[in-house]
């Protein structure tokens, strides 16, 4: 709470200065405001140099750029270089490229090997299988025409060469088969043809002579080329021998590539496993060494940072952006160590400033209390000798004379009324600053009571909503319904009886809503700020006796108490006073059907000093000069708490 009394702005300085006045021909250096305690302005990481509260008198010079490391600013630090290496991104590609590769290669190696044994297994089974059956059916099929021809020709008989004619058709169509399954293998074509020469050869020296012979007796020549066909039959034997023994060697060749193969493909799957269990294992420790542990270091640093170690360096490791990342936390941490380093300074600065400014509201309370009891004493002496003259040596004294006396006396009233009303403005929020329930029904009541000699004698008529429970100093919100109600009977209109009704209305959860309406001279629009400036007047004293402090001090009140005061610009006719107070938790809404409760005319009770000398003053309507706060009776005694009028508008 600042000790300083508020003085109308007229381009001067009226501060109090507790050294009092310079000596003259010398000038004191200006101060620049100091910043509040709790303004500590902090930049942010682009915004450049901290600026730190103005200094007072005693502060150090602020100088320095942000550079310097000045009491101005946090010192600005050089940008930090990049971290080579690879980054996390460019390790996954590679690394998954590098295994993929891998796994490519050796998914087409296990497919060559796959197909590979396939086709062998093909072989086997569609090609070297059956050509060695069809050779075994070709050879019983040439031993089926040898038996034909050789019992014909001992018989003579003509169904002995039917097992001939059948192993002829059997020949072709053996032969073509093996012809079919032998495809390109040459060695084994060469055999089928030597063994189709040698039966060739059979054919024409034994069988088909014999064949052709007539039936019914004993073929002759069968028995003369016995011998030779026998040769010639075992020539053909062995043909077939040989074709069998080349079409077994190539089953067993493709039995044993067959069998090499599976082999082949048994290690290339078991390679394939080995390399996806190795590129698994590589992975899992490339992201926990690369990855997952810096990250998990980087966290751990940040999080003792974050709990309150700032002095903990923050170490960088893995790749190069889990690097930068780290470099980037640190430059932050360091940043903010020197913020924090340079808001520690800040704080002392603050708290030396409190203790001087704890100081000077400790002389401000001192002189305040010079104020209410020191200075009103040779006032009270000033009016009192004055009055004593004019009463003794009134038959001495021409009239002028005794209007400079009433000038005296009436000076010093107004002055000691004056200090009163500064000293109330000045303790709202310091002196009575208590915080209760106040019940406001029984406040208006005592404020009404305390206003009956003026209600009565201006004919008003006073009426109220139902009011609530609100928190706040039961002093503090007297003199601010005093003040209100004061000024609205105080500012009527000439030409009508006042009416004056408080109301109160719920605002949202948190607020009640009060008004004081009236049917006075009213505010003008434009006036509607300048009425809550202390000692700002729009009538003449002559006009409407006070001093300029009543609204300026409700606004005060309501402004400590959190609330907000304004004039309802668009009320007509008179004026409507809104104010605004925050409800306690779990607070009822009072009964709002309650009919408003009317405030009898002419009610006993009250002081009778308190408001009667603003009541009883008459006005002009439409004067345009400025009000005042309510003064008190004319006898000298000084009001108490200020009943301060409002400042009344133009027009009212």
């Amino acid at each position: 709470m600042a000790g300083v009394v508020p003085i109308p702005d007229d381009g001067q300085d009226r501060s109090v200065d507790p050294e009092g006045p310079p000596p003259e021909g010398e000038t004191r250096p200006e101060v620049p405001p100091q910043a509040p305690p709790d303004a500590v302005p902090i930049a942010g990481p682009d915004e450049g140099p901290i600026e730190g509260p103005t200094a007072g008198p005693e502060s150090p010079p602020q100088g320095g750029s942000a550079a310097e490391g000045g009491p101005s600013g946090v010192r600005a630090r050089a940008a930090r270089p990049v971290p080579g290496g690879w980054t996390t991104r460019r390790w996954l590609i590679v690394g998954t490229c590098a295994a993929l590769v891998v796994l490519l290669a050796l998914a087409l190696a296990g497919g060559w090997v796959f197909a590979r044994s396939s086709r062998l297994t093909d072989n086997l089974s569609d090609s070297d299988t059956p050509a060695l059956v069809a050779a075994a059916q070709l050879e019983d099929t040439l031993v089926s025409q040898e038996t034909g021809v050789r019992g014909y020709g001992i018989t003579g008989q003509r169904s002995f060469l039917q097992p001939y004619t059948d192993g002829l058709a059997g020949q072709r169509k053996d032969t073509a088969a093996l012809r079919a399954l032998l495809g390109h293998d040459t060695r084994a074509v060469h055999d089928l043809d030597a063994l189709l020469s040698r039966t060739e050869v059979w054919q024409a020296r034994i069988a088909r002579p014999i064949a052709a012979a007539p039936p019914g007796a004993p073929v002759a020549l069968a028995t003369q080329r016995a011998d030779e066909g026998k040769g010639e039959f075992d020539a053909v034997r062995g043909a077939a021998n040989q074709l069998e023994r080349t079409l077994n060697q190539r089953r067993d060749k493709a039995r044993s590539d067959l069998r090499r193969a599976d082999a082949e493909r048994d290690w290339i799957f078991g390679v394939i496993a080995a390399v996806i269990t190795a590129l698994t294992v590589l992975i899992f420790a490339g992201l926990r060494r690369g990855v997952t542990r810096p990250l998990d270091l980087l966290s751990g640093d940040v999080r003792k940072v974050a709990e309150g170690d700032f002095g903990h360096r923050v170490t960088a490791s893995g790749p190069a952006d889990i690097r930068a990342l780290a470099a980037d936390v640190e430059s932050m941490r360091e940043r903010l160590v020197d913020a924090l380093a340079f808001s520690d300074s800040v704080r002392g600065q603050l708290d030396e400033q409190a203790a001087d400014l704890r100081r000077s509201n400790a002389e401000l309370e001192q002189f305040a209390y010079v104020a209410s009891h020191d200075l009103q004493e040779p006032l009270r002496k000033v009016a009192s000798f004055c009055q004593l003259l004019q009463r003794r040596y009134a038959a001495q004294l021409d009239d002028r004379a005794g209007q400079y006396i009433e000038y005296a006396v009436d000076g010093a009233n107004r002055m000691q009324t004056l200090i009163n009303d500064l000293l109330a403005f000045s303790r709202v929020g310091r002196v009575h600053a208590d915080s209760a329930a106040v019940d406001l029904e029984a406040l208006y009541t005592r404020t009404a009571e305390s206003l009956s000699l003026a209600v009565e004698e201006s004919g008003a008529e006073l009426t109220h909503d139902p009011l609530p429970v609100v928190s706040g100093d039961a002093t503090q919100l007297g003199m601010l319904l005093q003040n209100l109600l004061s000024n609205a009977v105080k500012f009527r209109a000439p030409e009508r009886p006042p009416r004056i009704h408080l109301s109160v209305a719920p605002d949202g959860d948190d607020r009640w809503t009060f008004a004081v309406t009236d049917n006075g001279i009213g505010i003008a629009p434009e006036f509607a700020e300048r009425v809550f400036v202390i000692f700002q007047r729009l009538h003449t004293r002559d006009a409407y006796p006070g001093n300029g402090i009543g609204l300026a001090l409700c606004k005060k009140i309501v402004d400590f108490h959190g609330g907000a005061v304004s004039v309802d610009a668009d009320h007509a006719p008179g004026t409507r006073i809104v104010f605004t107070l925050p409800r306690r938790a779990e607070e009822p809404d009072p009964v709002q059907e309650q009919q408003p409760v009317a405030e009898r005319p002419g009610s006993t009770g009250g002081a009778a000093g308190e408001g009667a000398g603003a009541a009883g003053a008459a006005r002009t309507p439409g004067t345009g000069e400025d009000d005042g706060a309510a003064a008190g009776s004319g006898d000298g005694a000084a009001p108490d708490s200020g009943i301060g009028a409002r400042q009344a508008g133009a027009g009212r």
